[in-house]
C-alpha cells in the first residue's frame, strides 16, 4: 500500500469522508473514488455503476467496486441525478486503479443542491484526515 505522501490528491476537487471525490464541471459534478480508496481495495475486477436518471441523496450507496480482496460500496458525495456513467469500466474496471481521477471516473451527477460541495473536504483537509487515521 502507498504511503500518504505517494497518494495522488488533486487540489481542484473535493473529497468525502468515505473516500469519494467530486469535481464541478459547469452544471455537472463528476464523481469517483480516491487514489487512497483504490489503493486500499487492490486490483478492481468489477464495477457496478448507478443507472442514468436515478436520483440519490448525499451519502446514499450508488454503486460497488469489487476487487480481488473485497467488495466496497460507493456513496454519493452530493445529492442529485445521475446523468451519465463511465461505460469504459464495464470492459476495463482496472481504470479505477490506474487513473482514479481521469479515465477511472464513475458517474456524472446533476446536483440538486450545489451547496453540498461546500461540505466536502479540500485537498488539505482530506490529507489531514488520512494522516489522522494512520
Amino acid at each position: 500500500m502507498k504511503e500518504i505522501s505517494e497518494l495522488v490528491t488533486p487540489h481542484d476537487i473535493r473529497y468525502s469522508k468515505d473516500h469519494e471525490w467530486a469535481k464541478l464541471d459547469g452544471e455537472i459534478i463528476r464523481i469517483g473514488v480516491t487514489d487512497y480508496a483504490q489503493d486500499q481495495l487492490g486490483d478492481i475486477v468489477f464495477v457496478e455503476l448507478p443507472e442514468p436518471g436515478k436520483k440519490f441523496k448525499k451519502g446514499e450507496e450508488c454503486g460497488t467496486l469489487e476487487s480481488v480482496k473485497a467488495v466496497a460500496e460507493v456513496y454519493m458525495p452530493v445529492s442529485g441525478e445521475i446523468t451519465g456513467v463511465n461505460t469504459a469500466l464495464e470492459d476495463s474496471p482496472d481504470l479505477v486503479n490506474r487513473a482514479p481521477y481521469t479515465d477511472g471516473w464513475l458517474a456524472d451527477v446533476k446536483p440538486s443542491n450545489l451547496s453540498e460541495m461546500d461540505g466536502l473536504m479540500t485537498h488539505d483537509a482530506y490529507l489531514e484526515m488520512l494522516k489522522a487515521s494512520r
